[in-house]
Formats: structure tokens, sequence, C-alpha cells
């Protein structure tokens, strides 16, 4: 019998999040509730990551529609069935390649997400702050490496389903095109404003995009407005809003 293949992108890296811990759970279970137990995570977290999976895939991975003596429950589709297979491969390669790299810096380096974001920063949770349990959203500080703080706002869900909570590590990911430089005098110290000196500017005509080395000596992206007084060398502070930082686990 053919079979219709996968997108590879569903498959992404296990330890991203609990995604495929809650596949496993349903596949186990044969309930999403039981599996969202199972993985520590709300029923509501559980279905996002279910729904994300099914979008990635381009198939259905999850019959929910089974009917039984409690009310119902869920079981896998033949492809969620191939996809729960295809990731235990490819964790052992991941598992096998790895053990031959020299230390976590190089696993953290060849494991990042591949994405257009210019800007990665190394860093672990300082807290988490929330406004109640009911609240959707959760503000995630996150202590960079060097000492600066940054803060990302995300939904419950995805606090969850990664797995945060103080002195896990990080990666914060932003555009560049998100990070507004500007000279240091003046600037108000607190999360999202990440101090460092110009290493290089390269002038356009209404904006210069500007590399910040920070403290630490990470480096950051960004871009000022015309006219300023940045140089090589200048103290400047880099704005990153909470609203555009992308959170990953770094391994």
């Amino acid at each position: 019998m053919n079979t219709r293949p996968l997108s590879t992108q569903a498959l992404g890296d296990a330890r991203a999040d609990k995604r495929l811990q809650i596949l496993d759970g349903v596949r186990r279970h044969g309930s999403i509730s039981q599996a969202a137990r199972a993985a520590g995570v709300s029923y509501k977290a559980a279905w996002q990551a279910l729904h994300t999976l099914t979008n990635l895939a381009g198939e259905a991975l999850v019959d929910s529609s089974v009917g039984g003596a409690g009310g119902g429950g869920a079981r896998l589709t033949p492809a969620g069935e191939r996809l729960l297979q295809a990731a235990g491969r490819l964790e052992q390669a991941r598992r096998a390649a790895l053990s031959q790299l020299g230390g976590a810096g190089d696993a953290t380096a060849v494991g990042a997400p591949r994405t257009s974001m210019r800007n990665t920063l190394r860093g672990r949770v300082s807290a988490l702050v929330g406004a109640g349990p009911r609240e959707p959203m959760v503000c995630v500080r996150v202590a960079l490496d060097g000492g600066a703080e940054l803060a990302a706002l995300i939904t419950r869900e995805s606090a969850e389903l990664l797995g945060l909570a103080p002195g896990l590590a990080l990666l914060a990911l932003s555009k560049a095109t998100a990070v507004q430089v500007a000279p240091a005098a003046g600037a108000t110290p607190g999360p999202g404003v990440l101090a460092g000196r110009v290493q290089r500017i390269y002038r356009g005509t209404q904006h210069d995009e500007v590399t910040l080395t920070l403290a630490g000596g990470q480096q950051l992206v960004g871009f000022a407005e015309r006219p300023n007084r940045l140089r090589a060398g200048s103290a400047a502070v880099a704005r990153v809003d909470e609203r555009v930082v992308v959170l990953a686990l770094a391994g």
C-alpha cells in the first residue's frame, strides 16, 4: 500500500519541546488527557502540540473520534505511527553524532535552529512572571551570558511545552530588524536593554546596521536611525522588545 510521505519539518528536534512526547503518550494511553498528564502539561497545551505537529506533517496524526465506555479516546493514525518511528531513528542518529563532539558548546552550535533571524544569544531562565494561572501569557526573564537580561512574552502553553524553569539553558532569538540601537548616553537599564560596544557599522540611507559586542562577548545585530553619532568602539544600547523574542532550548 502506498503511503503519503510526511514532511520532515514535523520531526524537528526531540529536545525542542514535548510535542513528540505527547504524541507518544497518545499512542501509549489512548487518551489525549492522559498523554497531557504523563507529559506534565495542561490538556490545552497538549492539543496545541498535536495541532502544531499535524500542521508540520501535513497529514492527520491523531484520530480523536474513537468511542468507548469511558466517553471516547484517541489513537494514532498510520501517519502518526510513522512519525514516531522516524523520530526514534533520528534521535538515535543525533546521539551517535553528538557523542563524537568535544563539548556541550559544539553540540549547541550544531543543533542551533536554522531561521532567518540574525540574533541567537545564549542564556538561562532567571524567572517566570505571570499574572496568575488563568493568564494566557507568561513573561520569561532570560539571564544572558555576561550578565544582561532579556524578556520574552510567550503563551503559557508554550512555556509548558518547553518545560521552562529557572536555570534552564536557552537560546534567545530575535530578528535584527526588531532591535533598536542607540547611543548609550541617557539609556535606562532594564530587561531588554542591552549595553555593548559597536564592533561594526554599515551606513544606510535611513538606517545604519550595527553589530554590538555585549558583555560576555556575544554579538547582537540591530539598526540605528540616521542621523546618529555611533562609531566603531562607541558605547551603545540595544532595545529588544519582549514580544519579538523567540525562545528555544539550548541542548
